[in-house]
């Protein structure tokens, strides 16, 4: 169920949202409703690399992702 919230945000802060939500093909809603999503569900932040933290919200990864066997994988394609 949705439910509307009223946010006081400085304005340039909207419009720099506004342009990142566009550019990744999502909602301002969107993403500010992944985010909430993931800093009050602590167990699965805590477990991501500081790398990985600073795109929550960003990025919808599966649940079933394996940080160490992606980067395994890419590094393997990269240098062999």
């Amino acid at each position: 169920m949705s439910t509307k919230l009223t946010l006081t945000v400085d304005k340039s802060i909207i419009d720099k949202a506004k342009s990142y939500a566009k550019n990744t093909g999502r909602s301002l809603s969107e993403l500010i409703e992944s985010y909430l999503d993931s800093i009050t569900t602590e167990k699965e932040v805590n477990e991501l690399s500081p790398k990985l933290k600073k795109i929550v919200g960003a990025v919808n990864l599966p649940a079933d992702f394996d940080e160490e066997t992606e980067i395994r994988s890419s590094m393997e394609k990269k240098h062999l």
